[in-house]
């Protein structure tokens, strides 16, 4: 299609291309390539090469599914993890948490060595037909309307211009077009700062927890250790960054590095006969938005866009989903200008709403831990307990929907959590509950009591239609908008066909007999049973607010 030279607009070079060779960068080539688009990624450096941010994400496997490189990463090597054990919340005891008990599908993620993960990514980019430049680094990049200005330095430091109709800059934590138009935004909240090494020869958690990522809390802040099928740990420690400064400054980077693991009594237990391998690496300041994701002719993907402290390893599995999804923007905005504005507004939305949820998911963890009485945490307790931003709430609701075993629900049963957090999730909770009960005594299984009774939607709630991300782009589709959801939750063709017709005066029966005009008699008997749920669950989540008597 698009690889045609007679097709393609001689103005470009290619159609699009990538910043960054990273997880995010392989992954949005990948995807732009399969769907025909010609596509040219630029690496700075030489796959393999280092790189910190080892821990997988159970998340993270149907995507490397979707890629094809899952095969390959099972037949790395990589230590299967099964969950993480972590030292924190309100004993000074270690406790663990299990993946397969909230990822019955996918029980486990990777520890992975990140120069082979990486370059399995990047091969495969090659592999489905990207024009994968090594040893090239994009010196300037910026787009609008009519495509993508870039500078190159190639292998033999010779600088070339090129143009594409688009550019996803991957380009990781330098986020060359978010700092060229001052798009980056600090976090207010994690001002911290990370020291990491890599140690050989040390012990590792006694069994079932061999393979977890250890996270324990010390008084200055927390150190990590990652078992690597190398034989080496990864191991950091993450502080205040003024106070990483100053000491740094005072100690130097490895005496520093050392004191704070050896606060940490579990974590200096397993190195107690392991050797230091590297200089240890800083990285300061690292939690950020942008002001700007995506638009004409650009999308900012992975830690180009964002990046959020490290405590529960989303930086790979945002930095995966984020390229998959750029891809899909990418190609609706190429394909139908007007879809690709609509969608750059909603893959914002997206990448955010994944970004917020783990960055308020490490809130609640530093505000509720107290096993460690300090400054560092004191500071993080008070500023962690703000539940009436928006991000905050829809955390809230998510997390009231999760299984016991999830994430967030650890530190509810291992934390001190702020107390209106926790009066938020029972609350919500509740009202769940009470909703699915009330359902359940006045309806059961009369089907016929449901017929005649006449539902009506929370005011302020409407169908919308919106770009939704499908197979490889966005597609128009149809969302439901509540006051509590106010970015919209897609629905199927059949929910929005039910919603459509509820105003308060219409049975569920009349709702049936305007569905027989577009469902065959046969097909709408057979839906009955899963519409009647789908009714359910709708009140259940405040869609609909009640049944009234027909």
């Amino acid at each position: 299609m698009c690889d045609d030279p007679l097709m393609r607009d001689n103005e470009y070079d290619t159609d699009v291309v990538v910043v960054g060779g990273g997880p995010a960068g392989s992954a949005a080539a990948t995807m732009l390539s399969r769907k025909g688009w010609g596509v040219r990624l630029y690496e700075r450096n030489q796959f393999p090469r280092e790189h910190v941010g080892e821990s997988l994400l159970p998340a993270s496997m149907p995507i490397l599914a979707e890629l094809g490189v899952l095969p390959a990463i099972e037949a790395a090597g990589f230590l299967p993890k099964y969950g993480a054990t972590m030292v924190w919340g309100r004993e000074p005891d270690p406790w663990s948490w299990s993946f397969r008990e909230s990822s019955p599908r996918y029980p486990h993620a990777f520890q992975v060595v990140r120069a082979q993960f990486d370059e399995i990514l990047l091969r495969n980019a090659s592999k489905n037909g990207v024009d994968v430049r090594e040893r090239h680094r994009v010196l300037y990049a910026d787009a609008g309307p009519s495509g993508a200005n870039l500078r190159i330095e190639d292998d033999a430091l010779r600088e070339h211009t090129i143009r594409a109709r688009f550019v996803i800059d991957a380009s990781g934590q330098s986020g060359l077009i978010a700092h060229a138009r001052s798009l980056r935004k600090p976090d207010p909240f994690f001002h911290n700062l990370a020291i990491y090494g890599y140690y050989t020869g040390g012990a590792r958690l006694p069994e079932p927890d061999a393979n977890n990522i250890l996270i324990e809390s010390i008084k200055d802040g927390w150190l990590w250790v990652i078992p690597l099928h190398t034989g080496l740990a990864s191991v950091g420690v993450v502080v205040d960054s003024s106070f990483g400064r100053k000491q740094i400054a005072k100690l130097g980077v490895q005496a520093f590095f050392r004191e704070q693991i050896a606060n940490g009594p579990h974590t200096s237990t397993l190195l107690e006969d392991a050797t230091l391998t590297t200089n240890p690496t800083v990285v300061r300041d690292w939690s950020y938005t942008s002001g700007e994701l995506a638009g004409e002719g650009f999308v900012l993907a992975g830690d180009a866009a964002c990046f959020v402290d490290p405590l529960f390893s989303s930086g790979v599995h945002l930095a995966l989903s984020s390229g998959v999804l750029a891809a899909a923007y990418v190609t609706s905005a190429l394909t139908d200008p007007k879809l690709g504005r609509a969608a750059a507004a909603v893959y914002s939305e997206n990448y955010l709403q994944q970004y917020h949820h783990f960055r308020e998911l490490a809130r609640l963890f530093y505000s509720s831990n107290r096993t460690v009485d300090s400054y560092f945490w004191e500071t993080r307790r008070i500023t962690g307990a703000d539940d009436s931003t928006p991000s905050r709430l829809a955390f809230i609701r998510a997390v009231a929907g999760q299984p016991p075993a999830g994430y967030e629900r650890a530190v509810l049963a291992h934390g001190e959590t702020p107390r209106s957090f926790s009066e938020a999730v029972t609350a919500i909770e509740g009202y769940r509950e009470a909703r699915g009960t009330s359902f359940d005594k006045r309806f059961g299984s009369d089907f016929p009591l449901l017929l005649t009774s006449r539902p009506s939607l929370v005011p302020e709630t409407r169908l919308e239609q919106k770009p939704v991300a499908g197979e490889g782009e966005f597609t128009w589709g149809q969302v439901i908008i509540t006051p509590e959801r106010a970015e919209g939750v897609p629905v199927s063709t059949l929910v929005a066909l039910v919603v459509a017709q509820i105003d308060g005066k219409r049975t569920v029966n009349d709702l049936f007999e305007r569905l027989r005009e577009r469902i065959p008699q046969e097909t709408l008997d057979q839906l009955r049973p899963g519409i009647a749920q789908a009714l359910r669950l709708l009140h259940v989540e405040g869609v609909i607010a009640n049944f009234d008597d027909g």
